[in-house]
């Protein structure tokens, strides 16, 4: 292995699809893999250790998803490239995992070479977008409300699950009162006033595709 290696982690609950991706990364002998995982909250326990270059996120994965996990890792390790690897190419989904910190967006289906020009595109400071993902997003017609924040996203993300303030100040870390000034700001932005109404927003805006295991 080149002393110059990208370090690469894959974070995917489907091992089928985690060893799938390994092997093709490791006809490169640029690449190394240092592990895969199968969750968001594993990857975030171990990602100081294994100190990877690009991580691969998935975004729907038991427990604490893809968002969440990226969104902690970047605040405990700012210089980690995430580069999401997902099925589904909803454009708020994908806006949203930009917001998040990710580098890029690539769905599963792309062609083989394509996850290695992703991870370069990274390592050299670019953003990528792979050309679905690209495709999907188009100027949004609400651009005149004001914008949610990457941690308000999240939030929204967790409270449209179900989840109580107590529930979402555990997954995050976060106090409950931090959650309670985020909610309060999220219902102010979109205009919204009940649990219910986020939770329709974010089915109508595509924050909730991919949290169903039928995905």
């Amino acid at each position: 292995m080149s002393a110059h290696s990208i370090r690469v982690l894959i974070v995917d609950d489907h091992p089928m699809v985690a060893e799938g991706i390994q092997s093709i990364l490791e006809s490169y002998p640029d690449i190394e893999v240092v592990c895969t995982l199968g969750t968001g909250q594993e990857a975030v326990d171990q990602v100081a250790d294994l100190s990877p270059d690009v991580i691969l996120m998935d975004l729907n994965m038991p427990g604490l998803g893809g968002l969440s996990a990226t969104e902690m890792i970047l605040e405990r390790l700012p210089e980690t490239r995430i580069l999401i690897l997902s099925m589904h190419d909803s454009p708020e989904y994908i806006s949203t995992a930009l917001n998040h910190g990710a580098k890029g967006y690539v769905l599963k289906d792309v062609p083989t070479d394509e996850i290695k020009q992703a991870i370069d595109a990274v390592m050299r400071g670019e953003q990528y977008l792979c050309t679905g993902a690209s495709g999907s997003l188009q100027p949004k017609q609400d651009s005149a409300r004001e914008a949610l924040t990457g941690r308000e996203q999240t939030i929204l993300l967790e409270l449209a699950q179900g989840k109580s303030n107590k529930e979402v100040a555990q997954t995050l870390e976060i106090s409950v009162r931090t959650v309670e000034t985020h909610r309060k700001n999220i219902k102010r932005k979109l205009g919204i006033s009940s649990t219910a109404g986020l939770t329709r927003y974010a089915l109508e805006h595509g924050v909730l595709q991919g949290t169903s295991p039928g995905f």
